[in-house]
């Protein structure tokens, strides 16, 4: 306690140095920093929707050609997931946070100015993408290291920023395109990405100390006595025993002088020694990437539901408006359905967090159910033909997909996957393999718009990508079982043999020598 009270006295630009995983403190501040960072990134992205139609009349393009601005910056973003991890263990979370967020902002200012869709690839795609992932994981990484019991649903509450911000930004933006102009609205979109730098800046440092080196260290001289203690006890004669192994800590075993010494200050020098160092051991250099995780078969079938997964998250949000559109529906009430889908994903964030909250559970199969019925909800859209039938299908999109995307890389740190230990590389790695499906998915759906001249083979397509991802998730959790009880039986089988190669009768060899001892003092 008094370490974690010293730790809040402190200034603002020092790490929280705590015994133990907090659940709390000024992880509540990282909370509240996580929420809007997830609302001026994610929700961002999610309202991208609204400019959509704007850019097909501007630019004179195609669905598919434009798809791409949205599909380059999640590539970008993902891809560099690992860059963001090495930049965050080098410089820590803080920097690269509000370097992401001058990032953001620089990309979207300068896309205001763009006068062809390639303009908008560089600026929006490879330029703002990059400062989202720089400013989104990092932030998830170091949320998900001040809590423990509470993650799942600090992590899915924090997380609903982004469905906020989709149900404001959504109707605002388009009312400020009515007034502005699609291009200083997107020029005021990137500027109020500055407040980035803001919440990057609250992003305090959390080292765990073990609270070993606070506990008293044995005295010597009862260690002593309890090992002759224990020779006494047990009659066994240290001889009998050819391992090579000499135990310090008794008299009897010191050689040269200290033999006839017994309480002299060398032996007890070297005994404190001993305990320093099990109580000290040195710290292991931290790994800028650890790729093992690359070994472990259930964190590469999760990393796989993640590739396939993702092919769903983001093309229905882009298509919901062009597809509301083409029914003959009103700019206002397509607004109102991104916007009605956004409220539902906030509901679903919450259920889902205060369901995996709950202990005992295996939250992987939980993670499944939601999957299975955000496939479900993908495929119900293309039977919607009227304003009610997209509110209805955009209401239950909205609560799954919140079930799936506010938990599935703090997921990353249950023991099912890798672990809280490898939770910042693992999620690097996994993101980096998202990667692959950001920058397919919205232009395989755009491709399919353009072929079938039809939006509901874009939702076939991302329903088809989560029914995969499902598969994968499935195998996840046997994945590891399997690895435990390898795991397991490989220590098993290296300690038969030296129990057996040990002599049968050297405990009785012992006793008879402690009975032929007595024998003799008696007779004496």
């Amino acid at each position: 306690k008094k370490m974690t009270v010293k730790a809040v006295k402190m200034s603002c630009t020092t790490p929280n140095v705590y015994t133990k995983v907090p659940d709390g403190g000024w992880g509540w501040t990282i909370a509240f920093a996580f929420f809007f960072v997830e609302a001026l990134t994610y929700g961002i992205l999610k309202s991208f929707g609204v400019f959509f139609n704007d850019l097909m009349e501007s630019f004179d393009e195609t669905n598919s050609r434009i798809s791409w601005i949205l599909s380059i910056c999640v590539f970008v973003q993902t891809f560099t997931a690992p860059l963001s991890t090495i930049l965050s263990n080098r410089f820590g979370h803080r920097f690269v946070v509000m370097a992401g967020g001058v990032l953001i902002s620089t990309g979207m200012v300068t896309a205001s100015f763009a006068r062809t869709v390639v303009d908008m690839y560089v600026t929006i795609g490879v330029i703002s993408g990059l400062g989202y992932c720089l400013s989104f994981l990092p932030t998830v990484t170091i949320l998900s290291q001040y809590f423990d019991k509470r993650r799942s649903l600090v992590t899915a509450v924090a997380s609903t920023g982004e469905c906020f911000a989709v149900f404001s930004f959504a109707p605002a933006i388009t009312a400020l395109k009515e007034q502005i102009g699609w291009r200083y609205s997107l020029l005021s979109v990137g500027v109020l990405q500055l407040s980035i730098i803001v919440c990057g800046s609250l992003l305090r440092p959390i080292i765990i100390k073990e609270q070993e080196e606070v506990k008293a260290q044995p005295p010597e001289e009862p260690t002593e006595t309890k090992y002759m203690l224990e020779n006494e006890q047990t009659c066994t004669s240290i001889e009998s025993i050819d391992s090579g192994v000499e135990i310090t800590t008794s008299p009897s075993n010191v050689p040269g002088n200290a033999k006839a010494e017994p309480k002299s200050e060398e032996p007890k020098e070297h005994v404190q020694t001993l305990v320093e160092n099990k109580s000290t051991p040195p710290e292991p250099k931290t790994k800028l990437l650890d790729f093992s995780v690359m070994r472990d078969c259930s964190f590469i079938c999760y990393a796989f539901f993640g590739l396939f997964a993702t092919l769903g998250f983001f093309a229905p949000s882009l298509y919901i408006i062009p597809m509301s559109l083409s029914l003959g529906i009103s700019k206002d009430h397509s607004a109102y359905i991104l916007s009605a889908m956004a409220i539902a994903e906030v509901f679903g964030r919450i259920s889902a967090g205060w369901v995996l909250n709950k202990k005992p559970i295996r939250k992987i199969y939980i993670e499944l159910i939601c999957v299975v019925l955000l496939s479900v909800a993908l495929f119900a859209f293309p039977f919607a033909s009227e304003f009610w039938g997209l509110m209805t299908c955009s209401i239950f999109f909205g609560f799954m997909l919140g079930t799936v995307a506010g938990t599935h890389i703090p997921l990353l740190a249950e023991d099912d996957v890798v672990g809280i230990a490898k939770m910042s590389s693992a999620a690097g790695v996994y993101v980096f393999i998202q990667s692959l499906a950001g920058l397919a998915g919205p232009p395989l759906a755009g491709v399919l718009v353009d072929t079938t001249q039809n939006y509901s083979s874009a939702f076939y397509s991302c329903a088809a990508g989560m029914v995969l991802g499902a598969v994968f998730l499935s195998l996840v959790r046997p994945c590891k079982v399997g690895l435990c009880h390898r795991q397991q039986q490989c220590p098993e089988e290296g300690v038969m043999p030296v129990v057996l190669d040990l002599p049968e009768d050297f405990i009785d060899m012992d006793i008879a020598k402690a009975e032929n001892s007595g024998k003799g003092s008696d007779g004496a």
